[in-house]
């Protein structure tokens, strides 16, 4: 009788990891420099393909120091089919201008905050990158890091019960005298350069739903731009937060959340070392205890975030769609904020 022969094996292989995101860098500024570049070298899922700047002697020494191919301009990189997507690093009121043509140029889009100084822009950005089915990402780390994950789990827990108030802050020392952020003309201002950090976390807390029911904020008569400021928001339940922000203060990167049943709090959120462990302090009742957080270079979390987008939405979902509409009503916010505030000249 002869002996049958064996069935075959059944292997499953894994699916091969999809190919790198080429990545294209408008604007060689300072962060991309020191945290975003050196971060994408250790993030496979994208590969720097092109570097232009204003200065293409700058756009080569980026290149040299980074890799990718230097572009005559941040036109011609817009051209280049080998780059799939685009990192803007240029000064705030270039962001929109920007962020529009290279989603013209069907490039997906990784834009520094803030993607737009107003509502308009915001609302137009995201409806060309709807309708040309095109990842248009601004740039919040912290919203991408494990301390935000860990937030986001205790309060779907409940942990907080309802909440009822949240509280924000971003504050940085005064800076000299020629630093950019003194510059109305690229987008200078406390507002729109530490600002939209607390304003953030507010719309992540109370969702995007929110109005402004006051606002002040101290305007330098020497500079042209507010220095700081302090603005009181509203949920549509009567939650309601209070963000604040400025650049002549004691260095402050925090917020807490304050609910029906506990309260929580986080240091050092907005600007998180990668080596720098936070902890998360929680008190219910009388019971006060300190949640531990990894670890985590924010910088390397949001590129891995954007390259996933890019390459598989629905991985993303449903996270995406909600940071599209925060952006949106962050936008909205600033103007008015400007409209609403007491305007205090110093």
């Amino acid at each position: 009788m002869q002996t049958p022969a064996p069935a075959p094996v059944q292997t499953c292989l894994p699916a091969p990891a999809p190919a790198p995101v080429r990545l294209g860098v408008l604007g060689c500024g300072d962060i991309a420099a020191r945290r975003t570049l050196p971060a994408l070298l250790r993030t496979p899922q994208l590969t720097l393909a092109g570097v232009a700047a204003r200065d293409p002697a700058r756009a080569a020494a980026f290149a040299q120091r980074f890799g990718g191919t230097p572009a005559a301009s941040y036109e011609a990189l817009l051209e280049r089919p080998d780059v799939e997507a685009v990192y803007l690093c240029l000064p705030t009121m270039l962001h929109a201008r920007w962020a529009g043509r290279a989603l013209r140029a069907g490039k997906h889009v990784l834009v520094e905050k803030p993607l737009a100084t107003n509502g308009a822009d915001a609302e137009r950005l995201f409806r060309l990158a709807g309708e040309r089915s095109l990842v248009l990402l601004e740039n919040f780390m912290f919203l991408h890091h494990a301390t935000q994950r860990t937030v986001s789990g205790l309060l779907a827990a409940g942990t907080l019960g309802t909440v009822r108030t949240v509280s924000a802050a971003f504050t940085i020392p005064p800076r000299p005298d020629g630093d950019t952020r003194h510059d109305p003309e690229v987008g200078g201002g406390a507002l729109l350069d530490n600002g939209v950090y607390p304003l953030r976390a507010a719309l992540r807390f109370l969702g995007v739903d929110l109005s402004v029911a006051g606002a002040v904020l101290r305007h330098s008569e020497r500079y042209g731009v507010d220095l700081s400021g302090s603005v009181l928001l509203a949920a549509p339940d009567g939650a309601a937060a209070h963000v604040r922000f400025g650049m002549e203060h004691h260095y402050r990167s925090w917020y807490e959340i304050q609910g029906s049943a506990g309260t929580l709090s986080v240091e050092h959120v907005y600007t998180t070392a990668p080596d720098h462990a936070p902890v998360v302090r929680l008190a219910v009742g009388t019971d006060h205890t300190e949640v531990r957080v990894p670890a985590e270079d924010h910088f390397e979390a949001v590129l891995r975030y954007f390259a996933a987008a890019v390459r598989d939405p629905s991985r993303a979902a449903p996270g995406l769609p909600l940071l599209g509409e925060e952006s949106r009503r962050q936008a909205a916010l600033l103007d008015s904020i400007r409209g609403a505030a007491r305007r205090v000249a110093v």
